[in-house]
């Protein structure tokens, strides 16, 4: 399954007729890379992952889910310190269909299980942490010769609630030894587990057979111990990860979202400055959009303009909308004020189950569906000044607009061009480099000449002119609308040599022969998209002559130098 097009949900019922809950998990494509010629397949659109605390489930490890009650089952649903658990609530009341989780937790700790060995015992510890973490586990001999002292099989279980026989997951491990240097050896075999690892020595004896009940009804478990722990507060840290170690924001893999939104870190601390500088970057490189909360202490229009001035963070990646949102608590049995970018992020989702990225938002696109409404109520004059500063205003259903909206991101008051202040020219942009990248990726293994080129420019040309006719681009001709290079103009011998393969590319978003270029290149187990500067009247013309830095093109090049590309033969 590609990266994206992730949302395999696996469901089961045990031998015993014991229910499995529901799963979803983010699936790595394992497929080789897409064959030379083959059609480039689009990005999927409007899934949004979110980074942040929860009641219960796997750590740094992303999860997909297609419904809160699928949120529920996995991570243990609304939890008061959790503002991801009401960010993803009020995303699906909000129209989102897609998600992608990532917990991440601050000095959390599993809980513990204990199982009988002869004087000893064979001690287990949980994989995921938390208070909520329930296990259980049984040890029995079946199958195994009397020849065999040191083999036993193990079944363990995670309930949703103590003493509960609703089974959310279930491993039966068979044949394991005590043994060290053995075949299945129980430490060995549980470090590849999803449940439990072996903690401490292992005992001089197999664990004990586990007790039934009378008259055989049912196994017997040994629950875990009541030692989990949740943790702490998140910190900015703990949010931003490690991308050596694939923690936190860098859980994500690859084109597993198109947004991404992380709720503030507590009730009462938004998102720090790092977070957000780091999740800009993060999103710029992996083609995503940010969805930002305004700060706390913006409650009015005059706050949050006079706020925006100064607040140092600008992003053609982010977008914010503005005010806070007003929703009901359903722990609290009351109307609490919440931040915002889930149900923007929300917003966008459900347009792009009906319009492609490129469609401005129709009036029903840009209202909060029932259940939320915006903190204050906002003036036509308050909205038309908050979004000249690209802040977007969000609408009540009662109040909205009957007109199309065009959102505006965070990009600087400096920039000039429609296809970084739009949110519709953006995120075209992300979505065309994004499917280009991975529809590319077998450039990396096929000999770098002319050939492969030819079918590279073939292959993206096609995928270019079938948005082309579907109105994507601004203009209406062809050569007006994307060009694209992939011969020895930009792949030099030197670049050859060191095993890089290039392909230049532009679009135009928001006038004709104004074209977003970029170069993307391929190696071995890298992929790379940069931006570039074109000479636009000669692509606009005859799409044969580029002119873009060197530095860019090739590392080993000064930052001053440029390189011209000539028209190639016909």
């Amino acid at each position: 399954m590609p990266l994206g097009d992730a949302f395999v949900l696996e469901s089961a019922r045990l031998s015993t007729g014991i229910e499995v809950a529901e799963r979803g998990a983010v699936e790595t494509d394992h497929r080789s890379s897409p064959a030379p010629g083959d059609a480039i397949t689009p990005i999927p659109t409007g899934i949004t992952a979110f980074i942040g605390r929860t009641l219960k489930g796997p750590v740094n490890e992303p999860v997909a889910v297609a419904s809160f009650q699928q949120f529920q089952q996995r991570f243990g649903g609304l939890w008061q310190p959790s503002t991801l658990s009401y960010a993803l609530e009020q995303y699906f009341l909000n129209g989102g269909r897609r998600a992608v989780i990532v917990r991440v937790v601050n000095g959390a700790r599993p809980p513990t299980l204990a199982l009988p060995a002869g004087t000893g015992q064979l001690r287990l510890v949980g994989v995921d942490p938390g208070s909520r973490e329930y296990l259980r586990a049984a040890v029995d001999y079946d199958g195994i010769d009397e020849s065999e002292p040191d083999r036993f099989n193990l079944v363990v279980q995670r309930v949703r609630v103590p003493g509960s026989e609703l089974v959310e997951d279930q491993e039966i491990l068979r044949r394991l030894s005590v043994e060290k240097g053995a075949d299945r050896y129980v430490a060995d075999v549980l470090a590849h587990s999803k449940l439990v690892r072996a903690l401490g020595a292992m005992p001089r004896t197999r664990p004990d057979r586990t007790g039934s009940f009378p008259e055989g009804a049912m196994v017997r478990y040994v629950p875990s111990n009541p030692d989990g722990d949740d943790g702490g507060p998140l910190s900015d840290y703990d949010v931003i990860g490690s991308a050596t170690k694939g923690t936190g924001l860098f859980a994500l893999p690859p084109h597993a979202c198109d947004l991404l939104c992380i709720p503030p870190l507590s009730r009462e601390q938004d998102v720090g400055m790092s977070t957000l500088l780091v999740a800009a970057r993060f999103c710029r490189e992996r083609h995503a959009m940010l969805v930002v909360d305004p700060p706390a202490e913006w409650t009015s229009v005059h706050g949050a303009l006079e706020g925006l001035r100064s607040w140092p963070f600008r992003s053609e990646n982010a977008i914010m909308f503005f005010p806070r949102i007003a929703a009901f608590d359903r722990v609290r049995n009351r109307h609490e004020i919440f931040a915002s970018s889930a149900a923007g992020a929300g917003l966008i989702a459900r347009a792009d189950q009906d319009c492609p990225v490129w469609a401005p938002l129709e009036s029903e696109d840009i209202s909060l569906r029932p259940g939320l409404r915006p903190a204050i109520e906002l003036a036509e004059a308050e909205r038309a000044r908050l979004e000249h500063a690209g802040i977007n205003a969000l609408y009540s259903m009662r109040s909205r607009p009957s007109m199309r909206a065009s959102p505006c991101t965070l990009a600087s008051s400096g920039t000039g061009a429609a296809g970084g202040r739009y949110l519709a020219a953006r995120r075209l942009a992300l979505f065309i480099l994004a499917s280009i990248e991975r529809g590319t990726t077998w450039l990396s293994g096929a000999p770098n000449a002319p050939p492969a080129w030819a079918r590279a420019s073939a292959q993206v040309e096609d995928f270019l002119g079938s948005l082309q006719a579907r109105g994507a681009f601004a203009g209406s001709r062809p050569e007006d609308s994307y060009f694209v290079v992939c011969d020895e103009r930009v792949n030099r011998a030197e670049s050859i040599a060191a095993g890089r393969v290039s392909l230049l590319l532009g679009f135009a978003t928001s006038k004709p022969g104004d074209f977003h270029a970029c170069l993307i290149t391929h190696e071995p187990g890298l992929s790379r998209v940069r931006p570039v500067a074109v000479n636009r009247l000669a692509t606009s013309q005859e799409r044969v002559e580029a002119e873009i830095e060197t530095a860019i093109r090739d590392p080993g090049a000064t930052a001053s130098g440029r390189s011209r590309l000539r028209p190639a033969s016909r």
